[in-house]
This record gives structure tokens, C-alpha cells and sequence, in this order.
């Protein structure tokens, strides 16, 4: 025979129905959930929406122009110079970031003497905002002030480093400033992941005689991996949305060799009028955060699922 829940307990005690349990948490949660269906999805289908019309000063829902905005913006020098430069800041920033925050977390792991004063001087850059950054390192990179500059007075006569005044190169000129940056961040969130880990990991790779280097590497990464996929998620998210750093340090030169999509979507929205191509760039731009974020939900929740 079925037996059914009757919602009693014990001794007929009725129970409290689940949609009745936890009322003041979801009362509290009423704001961001509004939030978060009105302003972040409703804005977005209006985005994409206006998109395909020739919307320009304002928008012109009723202008429907299809995908001729997605053909000029993809027939477009300029945009397509800007994911170029994304994709080369984006790979290197990725990997660099999560090298270099890995071995500055390794080493102060390790109990370094002074850990709390040299892991503050690494985060500091963090709390600097982009502009800020952008500024520092254009003037650090300034060939008549910087590290040129003070190479030369020290004698080195023939030492060259100029990469934001050269086109070819300037997107790495950008790429220091944000490692620079970052880099900090990162490792403050592999050092929580690592001093997370069971001591008795460490007491059984000494008693192997496994090196600390083998141990990192082949333990201690992939018991991390939630950790990193936390970190590549933020790394992402910063990269495609980057545009302080670059208005600041180069404002897109020379020429538009530093351009980036962000800085693109601003120009054509405020200064060129065009609210249409501005949509569908912006549109393109969401579609390379669901790939970034597509991935990361099926790692975090489908693969946990299917375990």
C-alpha cells in the first residue's frame, strides 16, 4: 500500500509546510530576486531587442533593420582589431595570472618570515582602481620618464622599452598593468585554497619523500580544482569587461591598436549616436560571457549531478 505524507509528526503534531519554512530569508531575498528579473534580465532582452533596429540618438523600436547591424559590426576594422586584442590580453592574462598567483601562494605557503606584511604589499595593487593602474604604469612605461629612462642614466645607452607608442606590442604594454594588478588577488585565493588542504596530506608526502614542488603539482592542484574554476570565473569576468585600463594608459593607440570591445560598445553608444551597433556589439559581448559561465555551471553543478 502507498503511504502518503500526511504533514504530522510524531504523536499527530502537524508539520509546517516547506513553502511556509524559512519566511523571513525569502522575504529578504524579494529585493535581489526583483532585481535581478526587472534591471539585469529585462535590460538585457531590451538590449538585444534594440539591437536589430536603427536605433541612434534614441531608441527606435519600431526601425527593424534585422542583422544589419551584426554585418557592419563584424564587417568593421575596428571591432574586429578589439576581439583580436581581447582574445591576446584575455589568453595571456588567464595563464600568467594563474602561474604567477599560484607561485607567490606556494612560496608564502610555505610560512615565509614577514608572510602577513609581504602578502599585504602583493594585494595592494589590488585595491587600486584601473584608472589609477592604467596611469601608474603609462608613466613607468614612458620612455622619457620610466624604466627607459632610468636604464639609460645607468648606463645601458642602447636599452629600449617603448611598447605603448608601438602598435604591434602595445596590447602587452596593457597586459603588464593588468597582471600587475591581479596577480595579487589571485594568489590571496590559492593561499585560502591551499591552507585549506589536511595537514596529514603534507605529513604523507614527507614520509614518501615526495619533493613540495611534485606535491603542489600533482596533489594538491587537482585537489583545488574548485578553487580555480572560482578564480578563472573572476579572471574571466575582469578581462571581458576591461576599459578603465585601457582609456587610461593608452586611450586605445596608437591609432586604435589597443581598442577592446568594452571601449568600442562606450564609443559607438555615447560618442557616435549609435545605440544599434552599440546593442549588438554589447550582445556579442554576452554571448563570450556565457561561454565563459556555460562551462563553469556544468563543472560546478552538472558534473557534481552526474557523480
Amino acid at each position: 500500500m502507498a503511504v502518503t505524507d500526511t504533514g504530522q509528526g510524531e504523536a499527530g503534531v502537524k508539520r509546517p509546510s516547506r513553502l511556509f519554512k524559512n519566511l523571513a530569508a525569502k522575504f529578504a531575498a524579494i529585493p535581489m530576486i526583483f532585481t535581478a528579473l526587472v534591471v539585469f534580465v529585462g535590460c538585457t532582452l531590451w538590449t538585444i531587442y534594440h539591437s536589430f533596429t536603427k536605433s541612434r540618438l534614441l531608441p527606435a523600436p519600431k526601425k527593424w533593420v534585422g542583422l544589419d547591424n551584426y554585418e557592419r559590426l563584424w564587417s568593421e576594422n575596428r571591432w574586429l582589431i578589439s576581439i583580436e586584442n581581447l582574445a591576446i590580453y584575455g589568453a595571456c592574462s588567464l595563464v600568467l595570472s594563474l602561474v604567477i598567483g599560484f607561485v607567490l601562494a606556494a612560496l608564502l605557503d610555505r610560512k615565509i618570515r614577514f608572510e602577513n606584511t609581504i602578502r599585504t604589499i602583493i594585494l595592494y595593487p589590488f585595491a587600486l582602481s584601473f584608472v589609477v593602474t592604467g596611469l601608474a604604469w603609462q608613466w613607468i612605461l614612458n620612455p622619457a620618464l620610466g624604466l627607459q629612462n632610468t636604464m639609460r642614466n645607468w648606463g645601458w645607452e642602447s636599452f629600449t622599452f617603448d611598447p605603448l607608442n608601438n602598435a604591434e606590442i602595445v596590447i602587452f604594454g596593457v597586459l603588464i598593468a593588468g597582471i600587475w594588478q591581479g596577480s595579487g588577488f589571485v594568489m590571496v585565493l590559492l593561499l585560502a585554497g591551499m591552507r585549506g588542504i589536511d595537514e596529514d596530506v603534507w605529513k604523507a608526502s614527507r614520509v614518501e619523500g615526495i619533493p613540495a614542488w611534485k606535491t603542489y603539482i600533482f596533489i594538491v592542484i587537482p585537489m583545488m580544482r574548485p578553487v580555480f574554476v572560482t578564480a578563472l570565473v573572476i579572471i574571466s569576468a575582469g578581462i571581458i569587461k576591461v576599459y578603465d585600463l585601457v582609456v587610461a594608459q593608452t586611450s586605445g593607440g596608437p591609432g586604435i591598436a589597443s581598442e577592446v570591445p568594452a571601449k568600442y560598445v562606450i564609443e559607438k553608444m555615447f560618442q557616435a549616436q549609435n545605440l544599434g551597433l552599440g546593442f549588438a556589439a554589447s550582445t556579442m559581448m554576452l554571448l563570450s560571457v556565457l561561454v565563459v559561465l556555460i562551462p563553469w555551471a556544468y563543472l560546478e553543478f552538472g558534473g557534481k549531478k552526474n557523480g
